[in-house]
């Protein structure tokens, strides 16, 4: 047996002996770019702490990676699939394993951001290599089974990323978390030589790299306005933004409608499966991550566990997502695509609509049924939608096909974090203002207390610690009246940080509540629309394939 796999899968005799070995290293490369933002949601506090970063400067840490991520998947996954899929993979796992070396290193808030659009450059080689190798290992009888192992990896990444990092930050700093990506990418490098088949196209013609520029240019800027815009206003740059987007988009469209070889061909959208298998993938990555957003924040800072025991937490999730993808194989032959992803959906839903009864006296138990119901949810709508997206694509453009796949995934997550964290910021300063409304509190604390729910904390410890001072320097004074003072103020002081603490936590828990609403509308909104796009199930069952077949042989016989 040779150590390093040479023959591609369509030219062994029969399916590749060693594909689900194969996959487990494509599952691993998955792993590690999803844990690469769900982790930093837990390593943020002490990255912030220590770095001193404001809440422009911690945004631009998370969203860094998502800028490069989104807009260059599209064009990589279409060299990936002229020249080689597995130099794709493995060549993007080095770059992000040395983006996290330079994140290890980093000291500043520049050079963390740089690490981070490193590492999303290499994410958008990685992961539309992973599901064109997918793809092309597996034979079409058993693809269904493989994505949605894949996909099932994916939920686990959202609640690993926690517990890892927790894990972490229990003995070491933040950077840790990004040396951690380094031993498990070189991992995956060795096993994709020795258990990844080599795969590219049999037919491909020359790379449409003026449709590929121009899909760079304008997924970037329209991620950039969802990232601009709701966190730091429309100013002049966000607005610039949206119209480069816009633009781009525009010229986008007609380029590729008039290429005689586009990289995306945009007339797929109009056939109703691929459309809507699409927007399902956007829509609920919108409500998965902007839910993720706000509940590790409510963990760690309302409720008050540690990074490990916010991890942990977060664990029902995951086990739901492997029970979903379960039923997923049960039920999709049964009842077909359409209702299997609406079912998700409405699971979805439903989670938002449970995390609306949050207030200031709700528990982790409280959290148990919406994670288990959204794990759940994940697992039975993802690999459906998934699997379609992928049979609507030739062989030829697999990498194409992941990589349609997981933009429509970042843009949803991005628009999720931006969108419902926006309306998360805006409701819990709202509320907090009018929490503590006659208080006394100066406006500088209230203004510095309404920028996060970290600082509103930070503003009552402030205050305690001010208390406690002048309570010691009662005790040391030796004029009794000047003493009695002291420890008046003192006790002043003391009663308004934990009604300040106590009115943080409920304006967040509000907050929470109210962006799961708006979510849960726009969610079941989306619903609707995708039940009435996706077709029937003889249609989901066997239409996909076939432009597919019928676009190769055509690519076939042109080149």
């Amino acid at each position: 047996m040779r150590l390093v796999t040479t023959k591609p899968a369509d030219r062994t005799d029969g399916p590749y002996a060693r594909r689900w070995w194969a996959l487990l290293v494509l599952c691993l490369s998955l792993l590690i770019i999803v844990m690469a933002n769900t982790a930093l949601t837990v390593a943020a506090p002490d990255m912030t702490e220590d770095l001193g970063l404001s809440s422009a400067d911690l945004q631009w840490v998370i969203d860094g990676y998502t800028v490069p991520y989104a807009a260059l998947m599209l064009l990589l996954g279409a060299i990936g699939d002229k020249y080689s899929r597995r130099g794709a993979l493995v060549l993007g796992l080095l770059v992000f394993g040395g983006g996290s070396v330079f994140g290890f290193l980093a000291d500043s808030a520049a050079t963390v951001v740089a690490a981070r659009a490193v590492m999303g450059a290499g994410a958008a080689m990685i992961m539309p290599a992973t599901l064109s190798l997918l793809a092309a290992t597996f034979p079409r009888a058993e693809r269904a089974k493989a994505i949605t192992l894949w996909t099932a990896t994916a939920g686990l990444a959202i609640a690993a990323g926690p517990l890892v990092a927790g894990a972490l930050l229990e003995r070491h700093g933040w950077s840790s978390t990004f040396l951690i990506n380094v031993p498990i990418a070189a991992l995956a490098v060795v096993g994709a030589f020795v258990l990844v088949p080599p795969s590219k196209a049999a037919h491909h013609g020359r790379i449409d790299y003026g449709g590929g520029l121009l899909s760079v240019v304008w997924i970037a800027a329209l991620v950039y306005t969802i990232i601009e815009g709701p966190h730091f206003g429309w100013g002049a740059e966000a607005v610039t933004a949206a119209a480069v987007a816009g633009a781009g988009f525009v010229a986008f469209v007609l380029w590729e409608l008039r290429h005689p070889r586009p990289v995306l061909d945009v007339r797929r959208f109009a056939d109703r499966g691929f459309a809507g298998s699409n927007l399902a993938v956007a829509l609920f990555f919108l409500a998965v991550f902007g839910a993720f957003y706000y509940l590790t924040q409510h963990l760690q800072f309302v409720l008050g566990h540690d990074a490990l025991g916010t991890g942990a937490r977060m664990l029902p999730l995951a086990g739901a997502v492997f029970a979903g993808s379960a039923l997923t194989g049960y039920l999709t032959p049964r009842v077909g695509m359409k209702w299997t992803v609406t079912a998700g959906m409405v699971g979805g839903t439903a989670a938002l609509a449970l995390l609306t009864r949050i207030d200031a006296g709700s528990s982790y138990g409280d959290l148990v049924a919406p994670l288990v119901v959204l794990g759940l949810a994940i697992g039975l709508a993802l690999s459906p939608c998934t699997d379609a997206i992928m049979g609507a694509f030739p062989e030829s453009e697999l990498g194409v096909g992941g990589a349609v796949n997981d933009t429509s995934l970042e843009l949803g997550g991005s628009l999720g974090i931006a969108v419902l964290g926006s309306l998360l910021a805006t409701s819990y300063s709202g509320h907090l203002a009018d929490a503590t409304a006659g208080s006394g509190l100066p406006a500088s604390a209230l203004d510095t207390a309404q920028d996060s729910v970290g600082a509103g904390y930070a503003v009552a410890r402030g205050l305690g610690d001010k208390a406690r001072q002048l309570a010691e320097q009662a005790g040391q004074a030796g004029d009794p009246q000047q003493a009695e003072r002291l420890r008046a103020q003192a006790e002043q002081l003391g009663g308004g940080a934990r009604r300040m603490a106590d009115a943080v936590g409920s304006s967040f828990a509000d907050a929470v509540a109210h962006t799961s609403l708006v979510g849960a509308v726009v969610l079941g909104v989306g619903t609707l629309a995708v039940a009435l796009l996706l077709p029937g199930r003889t249609k989901a069952a066997t239409r996909p394939a076939e432009p597919a077949e019928e676009r190769e042989r055509e690519t076939a016989g042109v080149r």
